[in-house]
């Protein structure tokens, strides 16, 4: 579990590695604030100052990774310390998948990556709202998530991103407790047939885990969705932010439809340890 004091460090050696390389890191900030026992976060302090950090994200079976070093503190090797203690970290636990996650126009990722024999996986897209007339969101309600629920969460995992019901059930369990975060099931016609997480953050929020029952796709819910959430969230004064996979050309579709459009992206990598 990382101190107050080491959260704040690593938030400011994040805001020093975006400005001066003028990208946008990835490094999870509701499970970072929110770590249990494991360990999991990898520190490297220089004179008193955070230096290099290196974080690991399950995801059930599959670990992502990320991490950044201070400019002036580059190819001195220490990031590649705390890779290496990661990667040792992951072993350990047993991970099935390892994800290396780089921000797509950084060319020093990309030049460790290639160096530790990662394979390009797949980008994702970072997109945000632009300001812009809505419909009103009718035929559809949200409902905030219930312990009953969770069974139908894992479902909806399972059948909207393909994953096994193991990792669905790990997945869903992480995101309890968070006060920053709000998992919604998504009603229409008096049934469940959805969920929908919002993540706030330093004024944004960000939309994760949305799913829509197979059965129930094509049939306007995820657009009326998209719009309540984005309603509810620029009422408060969020700016509206989501990810998705570049090759996922039906969601892009459905998000570009409600006025999402791209403005950063994530590269991840495959590592066999």
């Amino acid at each position: 579990m990382l101190t107050t004091k080491q959260l704040q460090d690593i938030e400011q050696l994040q805001h020093e590695c975006e400005t001066h390389d003028q990208l946008q890191l990835k490094l999870n900030w509701g499970m970072l604030r929110n770590r249990e026992g494991d360990q999991l976060d990898f520190i490297h302090y220089e004179n008193g100052k955070l230096a290099a950090f290196l974080g690991l994200y399950p995801f059930g079976s599959t670990v992502e990774v990320c991490g950044m070093v201070m400019p002036g503190e580059r190819r001195k090797g220490y990031f590649q310390q705390l890779f290496r203690q990661g990667m040792e970290t992951a072993r350990h636990n047993g991970y099935k998948k390892i994800l290396l996650n780089a921000p797509a126009g950084s060319d020093t990722a990309k030049a460790f990556l290639k160096k530790q024999g990662a394979v390009y996986a797949f980008s994702e897209h970072q997109m945000e709202w632009q300001e812009r007339p809505l419909d009103a969101a009718e035929g559809v309600a949200l409902r905030h998530a219930a312990a009953e629920d969770f069974d139908m969460r894992v479902h909806l995992s399972v059948t909207g991103y393909g994953i096994d019901e193991a990792d669905a059930q790990a997945m869903e369990s992480r995101v309890e407790g968070d006060e920053d975060t709000d998992m919604f099931m998504i009603e229409a016609n008096d049934k469940t047939v959805g969920k929908i997480r919002v993540s706030r953050k330093d004024g944004q929020a960000w939309i994760y885990g949305f799913s829509i029952l197979p059965d129930q796709r094509g049939k306007g819910i995820g657009r009326a969705v998209l719009r309540r959430v984005i309603q509810d969230q620029r009422s408060t004064g969020h700016s509206v932010h989501l990810e998705v996979e570049t090759k996922n050309n039906h969601a892009l579709g459905l998000y570009e439809s409600v006025g999402f459009k791209a403005v950063h992206a994530q590269d991840y990598y495959s590592y066999q340890l």
